[in-house]
Order: C-alpha cells, then sequence, then structure tokens
C-alpha cells in the first residue's frame, strides 16, 4: 500500500472507532500489533499493550474508564507506511466524574494493509490529573481539566 492508501485505512479506522466497531478495528490490526502510550498507575489504559487480545484489552479499559464526550480526528498526514492522525477529544472520566478535554497524536504504522503499531501521546498531566482522586471539600466532581 501506498501512503494516500495507508492514510484512507487510518481515516477508516477512527470512523470505525467513532461508530464504536472495535472489532472493525481489531480486524485492521496484525497479530503482533502494539499500542504504546505513556505509562501512568493511575490510568487503567496506559502504558504498551501487545497483540489482538492487548488492543482488545486496551479499549475494553478505555471503555470502562472513560467515556467519550467529544472525539474528533482533524489531520492527518502519511509518509511512507507512517501515518500521523492528530484530533482533539472530550472525555468524562467515570471513577472522577471528571471532563478531560486534551489534544491527542497517535503515529501509526501500517504493514500489508494492517496497523502494527500506534504511538499516543496526549497531554498525559491532564489525563492523571482527571484521574486522581480529589476530596470533596477541594473540587467539586464536575470540575474541568484542559489542555
Amino acid at each position: 500500500m501506498n501512503a494516500e492508501e495507508n492514510k484512507q485505512m487510518v481515516q477508516q479506522l477512527y470512523r470505525m472507532f467513532q461508530q464504536g466497531d472495535i472489532q472493525g478495528i481489531l480486524a485492521h490490526c496484525s497479530d503482533d500489533s502494539d499500542w504504546i502510550s505513556p505509562e501512568s498507575e493511575l490510568v487503567p489504559f496506559s502504558g504498551h499493550f501487545h497483540g489482538k487480545r492487548g488492543l482488545a484489552e486496551f479499549f475494553t479499559k478505555l471503555g470502562e474508564n472513560m467515556q467519550a464526550l467529544r472525539f474528533e480526528p482533524l489531520d492527518f498526514i502519511a509518509d511512507g507506511d507512517k501515518v500521523v492522525a492528530m484530533g482533539e477529544s472530550s472525555w468524562l472520566v467515570r471513577s472522577t466524574g471528571r471532563r478531560l478535554d486534551s489534544p491527542w497524536v497517535h503515529v501509526l504504522t501500517i504493514r500489508d494493509g494492517q496497523m502494527v503499531r500506534c504511538q499516543a501521546l496526549t497531554d498525559t498531566a491532564a489525563t492523571v490529573q482527571a484521574f486522581l482522586p480529589e476530596p470533596a471539600a477541594q473540587a467539586s466532581p464536575t470540575t474541568q481539566l484542559h489542555h
């Protein structure tokens, strides 16, 4: 596949995510694919997930812990087997009731029509802050955090 075809495939993956079609996404991932994001003890879906089973675990943990209020890919840049996707998102953290607004960048590697790697970058400080337990006297559970 050329860079433009890779970009179109990645755009399709994001449409699937927006529609909740996780199985469709996994069908476009290699058996030994990797999802990598900065790790935090407070964020259950952070770190390294390997293989289709690992990616399924990532998406399960994401859904269990956050509710997407808005997830919007804004731009895609493709070069060879790499596609960089940039966007913005708003989430509700289920355990704290806090809203998290954050830009994101995903660097995906595509080989033979399948995603083999995704390096996910977000506002890690805001994400950790949204997951921190907070005494009721300090802030309301609907405290908004912005990037």
